[in-house]
This record gives structure tokens, C-alpha cells and sequence, in this order.
């Protein structure tokens, strides 16, 4: 009974932060992979994930030219109850021209950045807060500080980090519980099972996975569909030139795995992520009505012990051609995001 279908719901951290067990990624409504949306269009999507038992949305004050996510999310939340929605942004990024992203994570400026996110998404507190990218030039400590205020001050309710060192992690949650770790991770980027996933485990910290189906290729993108040539994928290192014609296969293997199990590649993908544990939440996010109605059916599709084992060695991560990010991208992801220890 397809109607009968509940979607489960997990804790978030150790905190008692409760989500749905598949969150929804905003950042994609805005642009991105893609032409953004009309707003209408973004504001039934958030909707009609919601009728589907997500409650889980991500955005950031980053996402979209002048902050139109936020304000996107924000209209959507208007239409929803919000006692029942677990909202999650992020600050941290201030600009990213060509070759060049500027990361600030001084106190004033996490809550000039807590502040202007209320009035955008028209909300009195957010659930979860997130640093999103580490100022390596800025004690973690101090940054930890003024959100720790922010939660006394109720503006928001739980604290995460996004792409942070395992140190990182290990200070910040000294000054105040870190609920949950953003970090991309799919069965093509599984790095984080060496070091930020056993970390997470250890002080009690949930694990957030974004880019579950790696960013579309996991789902036929670039593959069986063309990128669009406004997509920031035509310059990252997966997906062009040799590393590109390699990644392929990756795709391909998948698919017919997922034919053996009567689902897409895109809902194996994610299906294979929410079998690694309560306590990680993938946030996939799409365009399109059909497509959310297919990554919210992957939390249907059971897999075996023996099924994770043969989809994990199908996508050997020793196969796959190039970095997640380009260079200077990837010089602002958690293996370099140590902060300077705090001054005496």
C-alpha cells in the first residue's frame, strides 16, 4: 500500500533534535546545478516534500544571488506549520569570485549573519545553525562562543558545522554540543568514514550528508542528461574532460545494480546512505515534483548486508577520477580547516 508508506524520523546529535530520516536540500531552487526555479514552482516543491513527511530543510545565506533562497524558504515556511519543521541554514561564506572564496567566522559577524537570516526567512529561531565553511584564521572557539549566546538568546536552537576537520569539531563541541556535521558524502565521496564519521560517532554528533547523489551523477546526470551550460558542475574536476568519460562507468554499474532491486540509480544511491545508520541524514534536492517523489521512495527500497557490500564495492572510491571540488575550492573542505588555538 503505496499510501501507507510513513516516513521514519531519527535523532539528530545528542541533544534530542528529531528530523525526518530524508531531508530536503534547498540550494538547488536557486541555481546552482541548474536555472533557478520560478519562486512559485521552489514554494510547491517545499510543500509537497513536506505532504510527504519531510521536515527537514537546509538552506543557507549563501545560496542563490542576494540571499534568494533564504527569502524562497522563508514564503514556503509561511504556507507550513512551523512547529513541525526542523529549518537548518548556515553562514560563513561571504563571497566566491573566480578562483577565490572568503570564509569569516568572527563573533560579530556569526550574529550579523544569525540576525539578517531571521528577518529573510521570517522566523523567530532557527533549528539548526551551521558555520559553513571554517575561518582558518579565526579560533574555533571564538566563533563557538557567540553562537553558544545565540542558543542562550533562543535565536537558535542547535549548533553544526559544515566541511570541519576532525579537530575542528573536537574543540568547537568543548564549548558547546555540535548536534550535527554537514559533510558531502555518497558512495563516490566516502572519505569521512576514515576520520569525521568515527569523531561524530565518538562525542555523540550527527552526520548530515549533502551531495547524497553525487551532485546528479549518481542519478544519470551529465551521463544520460546533458549538464546545462549555466551548471558550476562544467567546471569541476568529475565531471569534465578524462575524469569524466571514467565517472561514467560509475553511473552505469549502478544502474544495473538498481534494476536488479526495481528502483532507479538515484533511489539506490540515497537507499545505500540511509542504511549506514541512524544517525546520518542525506538532504538531496531536486528541481522537479517527479524527481522528489523518487528520492523520497528510496527510504522504501530495503537493502541486505550482502546488497550494501556489493553496491560499496560496485563504486570503489579508488576509481574515481578527480577531486569533489576544484583547487581552490577543495583548499576550503574540511582537510584544511584547522583554526589557530585560541590566544591566552
Amino acid at each position: 500500500m503505496a499510501d501507507a508508506f510513513e516516513m521514519p524520523r531519527v535523532k539528530l546529535g545528542s541533544q534530542g533534535f528529531e528530523v525526518s530520516k530524508l531531508g530536503f536540500g534547498c540550494m538547488g531552487l536557486s541555481g546552482a546545478y541548474n536555472t533557478p526555479v520560478p519562486e512559485e514552482e521552489g514554494i510547491a516543491i517545499i510543500k509537497e516534500a513536506f505532504s510527504k513527511g519531510v521536515t527537514f530543510f537546509d538552506t543557507s545565506d549563501f545560496y542563490g544571488r542576494d540571499h534568494a533562497n533564504e527569502y524562497l524558504v522563508g514564503k514556503a515556511l509561511k504556507q507550513l506549520p512551523r512547529e513541525k519543521i526542523q529549518l537548518a541554514t548556515k553562514f560563513g561564506i561571504c563571497t566566491m569570485e573566480e578562483n577565490k572564496m572568503t570564509v569569516k567566522g568572527t563573533p560579530e559577524y556569526a550574529r550579523s549573519c544569525c540576525e539578517a537570516s531571521l528577518k529573510r526567512l521570517q522566523v523567530d529561531y532557527i533549528d539548526l545553525y551551521y558555520v559553513h565553511r571554517i575561518d582558518t584564521t579565526v579560533p574555533i572557539e571564538e566563533t563557538m562562543g557567540e553562537l553558544r549566546k545565540l542558543v542562550e538568546e533562543g535565536k537558535i536552537k542547535y549548533i553544526g558545522l559544515s566541511e570541519a576537520h576532525q579537530e575542528t569539531i573536537r574543540r568547537a563541541h568543548a564549548v558547546h554540543p555540535i548536534t550535527a556535521v554537514q559533510q558531502e558524502y555518497s558512495l563516490w565521496t566516502r572519505d569521512i568514514e576514515d576520520d569525521i564519521i568515527p569523531v561524530c560517532r565518538e562525542l555523540g554528533i550527527g552526520i548530515v550528508s549533502y551531495s547524497p547523489v553525487g551532485r546528479g551523477l549518481l542519478a544519470g546526470k551529465a551521463v544520460v542528461e546533458s549538464l546545462p551550460a549555466n551548471s558550476f558542475l562544467t567546471t569541476q574536476p568529475r565531471f569534465t574532460g578524462e575524469n569524466f568519460e571514467k565517472n561514467k562507468s560509475i553511473y552505469f554499474r549502478l544502474e544495473g545494480i538498481a534494476k536488479k532491486h526495481g528502483c532507479t540509480p538515484a533511489q539506490l544511491a540515497i537507499s545505500w546512505i540511509l542504511h549506514q545508520g541512524d544517525d546520518i541524514v542525506p538532504i538531496p534536492g531536486t528541481t522537479k515534483i517527479k524527481n522528489l517523489h523518487d528520492n523520497i521512495g528510496s527510504a522504501r527500497v530495503k537493502l541486505t548486508e550482502e546488497d550494501i557490500k556489493e553496491l560499496s564495492d560496485a563504486v570503489s572510491v579508488r576509481e574515481v577520477a578527480g577531486h569533489r571540488y576544484d583547487e581552490f575550492l577543495y583548499k576550503t573542505t574540511y582537510k584544511f580547516s584547522i583554526t589557530p588555538p585560541p590566544t591566552k
